[in-house]
Order: C-alpha cells, then structure tokens, then sequence
C-alpha cells in the first residue's frame, strides 16, 4: 500500500479543489441532448464525470466492428467545456453477443444454475475467453484515448463483485485448485488446513477438490473460508490484468476502481485490494440509516491511509433497489456528501448525471431528475457544486487520527457467519457500527480501520468478534497492550486460527491469557431472551459463562438475570501501562456507552466537542498546511448546538444562527 504509484491523484483534479460529477451515459440519449447536458454541468459546477461504463455494445456492436464515433464526439464536448473524464473501460457487462458466441463466459451459481444475460455482471472472473475478450477492447481504449487532453483516469470495469464474486463454474474450480495448491503445496497440507479427517472428506487427488457448491449437508467451513479468499483474490487478479494493460500503454494515467464499502456487501478484501489501485474510489448508498453511512465513509478513509479519495457513485434522493425506495428529506443530500469529504473524499459524484427514462435503474435519483433542471433537486445540486467550491482549500489535506480505533478484519467477517455456528443471528458489521454508535453518542471520535493497520498510535484499540486470530495477530496485540495500549474485544473473539480451526484450551483462544479469563461453553440467547446486568445494560444474542484465570483481572459488570446471574459480563485486566477488556454480550450502542465511559476515563481518552453537542454531532478533522479543518456533521433531525468551537466558517455560508447546526445540517470550520 505504499508503494511508489500510491497516491497519484488525477493530475486533472489537482488544481480543481474538490471534484464534482457523476456517472454520464450518453449513449441513452439523443444526440441534441448532449449539449442541453453539459451546459447544464457547468452551472451545476460539475468538473468531472464517468463515461463508458456500460458502453461495450456501444463501442463494439459485433465481434467484428468497433464503434467509437459516438465516444470521441462527447470526449471532444467535455474538454471543450473544462469538464474531465473519469474513463471507464467498459467491460463490466459483456454485450449479448458474446455470451451467445461463448455461453462458457456465464457463470454458475452453488446450485448449478447459469446467469445469463439479460442483466449486468453476467461473466466468469476466472474465464479465460471473457479475459480475452475484455482486455482486447481495454487495449482499444487506451490506444484511441490515451492521449486526449479529457482524460483524468482510467475506472476498471465497474463495481467488481457486485453480482458475480461467487462463480462455481468449472472455470472457477479449476482456477481454485491452482489458488489452493500455491497456499498449500500439497494435498496433504490442504487435507490437514481443511480438517477432512472429518465425515471422511480426505482428498487424495487436486482434481478431487470443487468449489463449496449445494450440498447435502454443511460444507467443509475452511473450504468456504478459502473458497471466500480465492473469489477476492480472483476479482483483484482480474483488476490486475486490465490495470497493467492501460499502464503499458498509458503509464501517466493512474487507474481505480471502484469499491463498495457500503452495506453488508463483504466479498472483496478491500484492505487486501487497497494498494492495487492509485487512487481509492468506493461507491457508498445507504441501506442501514446514516450512522452506517458515516462508519462506512470512516472506513474507506482509512483504506486510503489518510489520503485524499474519490466518493465515485452516491446518490442524490432515492434509489430504486431496496424494498422501499424513499426521497431524501432537506439537508440529506449535502449531509450525506459532505460527510464523505470530511472523512478524506476529495472528490463527490453521483449515479448518475440524468435519470433515465428505461432500464432497470430508471427509478434511481440522478443529478438531473425526470423532472429537469427546474427543479427543487437540481436546485440543491447545484447549492452542493456551490459548496464544493467554497471548500476547495479542504482538498489535498489528510485525515487527522483519532485516539480510538476499531478493527475490521474481513476473514473474521466471512468465517463468523458461517453455518453451523452457536447462532446464526450473528451480524459482524452490526456488532461494529454499535461500537461506533457508542462512541459517536459519547462525543468520541475513532477511525474505523482494517486489522493490518498500525496500531500504536491509538490510546485504545476496539476489536469487535475478532474471531479468526492468526498467531501474528495475536502478537501484535499483545505487543500494543504491553507497550501501553487500551484493547477491548468481544464475544466470539479470538477462536480459530487462520483455517478455521479452534484455538484449544478454552474460549476465546488465541486471547484468552491477554484477557486473563476462561470461557468453556459459548451461552447465546434464542429470540426473544436477554440478560440484565449490573451496570444497566442489557445482554441480548449472546453471553458467556467467564471464568476468571488471573487475580488481577477487575469485573467492570456482572449478570444479575439469566443463567451467569452473579458471574462476570464485561472484565478489564490492567497489563503494565495499558489493559486489555471483554464484553460478553451483545449490549447494543446504548449499554456499550455505558461501558465505554468507564473504559475510555481509564484510557484518558476524552471528547473534543463542546458537551452540548455530544451524541448529537459527529466531529471528523482533516488537517493541512493551512489549518484544521472541522466537519461538525448533525447527526438529529432538530437543531443542535455547537457552542464555542473557534475559527472561520466555510460552510455554511450563509441562513443558520452562529453557534447551531440546522438539521441534518454540517459545519466546515477552519482553526489554527
């Protein structure tokens, strides 16, 4: 993640201050509405956007010919008009032609079943002759594009994962068994790894060994664990060969693609993806309420190490994806985006410029609603380009650390939802975005990272169902706690090593000695039961029978309902300088801040807003030569105060009283 190509921000943006713009799909359009639509861009104070995402049947009609006429006349319309291109290379949905030549390209579902087209995603990530296919119209697009003047970066084919992670072709087998031989180098290495001894599952030959497809009972849990590993690795292997073929022939142009750190979507190890690309681009649409969305936002900063991203796809109102599909009340839409940049996002663009009249996505909000430019949304597009605009000494800067940090760790993510676990009601991300809630409700910021992140410059580390702990992992920990560091961790910690296998002795593992405690059956509650304990709070999914294992572990809480009433819920040992706490159960973001004001006074971790604003504002600060600059995000539906916070106003300009948030209203100040 950093090496020499990392960052190499689009040279096009790099005076622009903040970029702004969308996905634009012209070719869904007549050719006398361009020109309504860049003049349109301009007063919006767009200066970027997408192009070419969904273009490949446009730009090749039949194996045979090419059509590019169409593209150099809007890439020509854009740089006449100060407008650069985000230029995507069009392979993210195959046109019909070639699946009918190559049905082999579709793939297959864990039940057999082939997905066709009709759709989008409908190819193979380990197909051979999509790869061909694919990276023949790459290197089409590069040498015509390469060197026009509109060009800001190239977008790798689009979303990758979003419907086609999981391929269980034969293609897909066959690539999994070379996956699986460079991990293990021998069947009888894997054999151990899986644990086949088990329902005699033993393998004998690599031809033997498939995909984890539908099975008459649970399949082997490290086969879908690695199966989960090779699908990411697949994608990012494909991301690879399209990036090196635009690199051979444009090497000035930096390349992204765009992520989706967003929702429950967690089929690509985007920490593990994140040095593959120049820039960080994710796409973000909220589906679990606007903290998620904050938390995201958090997360993908941090992916970027602190450095300048680019948000490439939100959404301006409603999408059309979602069982229920509402608008976005006043405010939301400048909320949402600016809560992005003040978590590093350097540029804001949006699906897409102009709402189509046809397709699956013709309900889906766009910059340009069906209701045109005399509108009520692109009135408050435009007051957002405006806002942009004032922002630009924002750009560049970095994301100031916080004191407390929670770890996502994608493997843990994947194995502890697998089947055949103590509950199947388990959620990973919930049990983080709780902490975050928690911390948020207590004024406190804390930056969301990926497991492999430097740990020694947070006051306190938070490690929620940290559930897949290599020995590696384990020693770091264990080192952060021992030079001084406040960890706390949870239920469902630190139980398999990196092939899923129980860590013996007693739960939780590979952190039981760290913790001081002892744990020999897991306690989860069915739907409907909870647990109560001595501080307030309220166990509910899970709670744990603790033994304690060290005399100097302290008891922070203790049930007083349900089948541990009277043993320890939540412990805290004190380790040299630093301690190392579990939580047993799931306490939910209120019973969380309970604890954590006890927990983060040990730490001396303390909240930098003023105490009015405190479980009402969301702080993020970026920092650069010119100052701090401090986002205060209201997070409520009323007004909130923010008394008392020094500096100079860049947003909002104008309409709110000194020292007040509006709703769903955000304040850039800048100080020092």
């Amino acid at each position: 993640m950093t090496g020499p190509r990392w960052l190499r921000w689009p040279a096009a943006l790099q005076e622009a201050g903040l970029a702004f713009g969308a996905d634009y799909n012209p070719e869904q359009w007549p050719r006398e509405t361009w020109p309504e639509d860049v003049r349109a861009m301009r007063e919006a104070g767009v200066n970027i956007v997408t192009l070419g995402v969904f273009s490949w049947a446009q730009l090749q009609p039949t194996a045979g010919t090419w059509s590019f006429g169409w593209l150099d006349e809007v890439m020509d319309l854009l740089h006449d008009n100060g407008i650069a291109v985000d230029l995507a290379t069009a392979t993210a949905s195959p046109p019909p032609w070639l699946s009918r030549l190559h049905p082999e390209i579709l793939p297959v579902t864990a039940r057999g079943e082939t997905l066709w087209h009709g759709g989008r995603q409908h190819w193979r990530p380990t197909s051979p002759v999509f790869r061909g296919y694919a990276l023949r119209l790459v290197e089409a697009m590069a040498t015509r594009y390469g060197g026009h003047p509109a060009l800001a970066a190239w977008h790798v084919s689009n979303e990758l994962g979003c419907h086609n992670v999981y391929d269980y072709s034969d293609d897909a087998a066959a690539a999994f068994r070379t996956w699986l031989r460079a991990r293990y180098g021998t069947v009888e290495q894997l054999n151990e790894a899986w644990g086949t001894a088990f329902w005699s599952q033993r393998y004998s030959d690599w031809e033997e060994i498939i995909p984890p497809r539908l099975a008459a009972s649970f399949p082997n849990p490290t086969q879908q664990l690695d199966f989960k590993r090779f699908s990411s690795d697949a994608l990012k292997d494909y991301f690879r060969a399209e990036r090196e073929v635009l690199r051979a022939i444009t090497p000035d142009i930096p390349v992204t693609t765009n992520f989706m750190v967003t929702g429950d979507i967690n089929g690509m190890d985007y920490a593990d993806w994140a040095g593959e690309v120049d820039f960080l681009a994710n796409d973000h649409y909220v589906t679990q309420g606007f903290p998620e969305l904050l938390f995201c936002a958090n997360l993908t900063g941090n992916l970027a190490q602190g450095r300048p991203w680019f948000l490439m796809e939100h959404s301006t109102s409603a999408v059309n994806w979602q069982p229920i599909n509402v608008s976005k009340r006043d405010g939301e839409l400048a909320r949402d985006s600016l809560s992005h940049v003040a978590h590093g996002a350097d540029a804001v663009c949006f699906f897409q410029w102009r709402a189509a009249r046809a397709g699956a996505e013709k309900y889906h909000s766009a910059m340009v609603p069906h209701a045109g430019t005399d509108s009520a949304l692109f009135r408050s597009v435009a007051d957002l380009g405006r806002a942009l605009r004032a922002l630009a000494p924002v750009a560049s800067t970095r994301r100031k650390p916080a004191s407390v940090a929670i770890l996502v760790d994608w493997p843990s993510w994947w194995a502890c939802e697998q089947d055949s676990h103590p509950t199947e009601r388990l959620r990973y991300k919930q049990e983080a975005l709780d902490w975050y809630i928690a911390l948020q409700q207590l004024g406190v910021r804390a930056d969301v990272v990926p497991s492999s992140a430097a740990l020694d410059g947070y006051a306190v580390v938070v490690a929620p169902i940290l559930h897949v702990v290599p020995p590696a992992l384990a020693t770091r920990l264990t080192d952060y706690v021992t030079a001084g560091g406040h960890l706390v961790t949870t239920y469902f910690s630190g139980i398999v090593d990196e092939s899923d296998h129980i860590i013996l002795g007693g739960y939780p593992g590979a952190l039981r000695d760290l913790l001081g405690i002892r744990i020999e059956e897991f306690s989860p509650l069915r739907d409907g039961e909870s647990a109560d304990l001595d501080n307030g709070c309220t166990a509910t999914l899970w709670t744990d029978r603790i033994d304690l294992t060290d005399p100097g572990v302290e008891v922070f809480a203790r049930y007083t309902s349900g089948e541990h009433s009277g043993r320890p819920a939540i412990t805290h040992r004190p380790v040299a300088g630093g301690s190392a706490s579990y939580v047993s159960a799931r306490l939910g973001p209120h019973g969380l801040s309970l604890f954590l004001q006890r927990f983060l006074a040990v730490a001396d971790v303390h909240s930098e807003l003023p105490a009015s604003a405190r479980g009402r504002v969301e702080l993020a600060i970026r920092e650069g030569d010119q100052g701090e600059f401090w986002f205060l995000i209201n997070l409520t539906d009323d007004p909130a105060g923010v008394e008392g916070i020094e500096g100079t106003v860049l947003y909002p300009l104008s309409g709110t009283e000194p020292g007040v948030l509006a709703p769903r209203g955000v304040a850039v100040v800048r100080r020092g």
